[in-house]
């Protein structure tokens, strides 16, 4: 959730302690345009700012919609100098919101013209303090946000495999765990995977495995165990790993990687 202590994070960096070149009187209009084609995001973050700036903001298209070079996606009405103060951080909150959710749009094409239920999420690889924005950009792309945070879902890792090992590890988490909160394993081959089932795993993660092994691993789950595929996926490779029968592709990529797209402020 978007809190006011954020959005005055956000304005105190960028405007610091004595701003001399927003000092403009009078009122002004203002409208953030797409410079090039993609996924909106990150509106309802860049009204925010101007909100809390007591200039009157509003999103002209819904989060996710495609845009093109000089669509209009933000009007703003209010002080010169407040919007002027508001301007860089709605443009760099929504270029990069909306640079996510352009390429989880181009990865969710890329895997559903492969297979139609796979699921494409994005990881825990976030920028600190932007998580809730970035998230919501996977989501307005089409994809899944995969856990918000740890509490979301018991992730047995490798680091826990080889203090604990695979059984003692997953029957360690399910008694500490809430009935409604499902256990992944991270397996790092074919076997491995059927192994983390038989123990009583709800998700079996293929990390970092080649797709054919993927595809060995997938075969070998018993029906009801949900497959995942991480590490390393890009958006050349992921076509073949939808190709494995996973569920679900996760890509760190979708966040910590994808360009910003490319809007301007116009004033006046």
């Amino acid at each position: 959730m978007l809190t006011t202590e954020t959005i005055e994070r956000w304005l105190e960096e960028d405007v610091g302690h004595h701003d001399v070149t927003n000092h403009v009187p009078g009122e002004t209009t203002g409208r953030l345009v797409a410079r090039e084609s993609g996924v909106a995001a990150g509106l309802d973050a860049a009204v925010a700012v101007f909100d809390y700036l007591d200039v009157t903001a509003e999103a002209t298209v819904e989060e996710g919609a495609r845009v093109e070079p000089d669509d209009v996606v933000l009007r703003v009405e209010g002080p010169a100098q407040d919007v002027l103060r508001g301007e860089r951080v709605a443009v760099n909150v929504a270029g990069h919101a909306s640079g996510i959710a352009t390429v989880t749009r181009d990865a969710v094409d890329r895997a559903r013209a492969v297979d139609d239920s796979v699921r494409v999420a994005a990881t825990r690889k976030t920028t600190p303090g932007l998580r809730g924005v970035e998230k919501r950009a996977v989501v307005a792309g089409g994809g899944d946000t995969h856990r918000l945070t740890l509490s979301g879902m018991v992730m047995v890792k490798d680091n826990h495999i080889a203090e604990l090992g695979i059984e003692d590890a997953v029957s360690r988490f399910r008694e500490r765990a809430s009935f409604a909160t499902k256990i992944e394993v991270e397996a790092e081959s074919p076997e491995m995977g059927a192994r983390a089932a038989e123990a009583g795993a709800d998700i079996v993660m293929f990390d970092n495995l080649p797709p054919e092994r993927v595809a060995e691993g997938v075969e070998l789950l018993p029906e009801g165990t949900l497959s995942e595929a991480s590490g390393g996926i890009t958006l050349e490779t992921l076509p073949d790993y939808a190709a494995t029968g996973v569920d679900v592709v996760s890509m760190g990529w979708l966040t910590h990687s994808a360009p910003s797209l490319d809007f301007s402020f116009r004033t006046g």
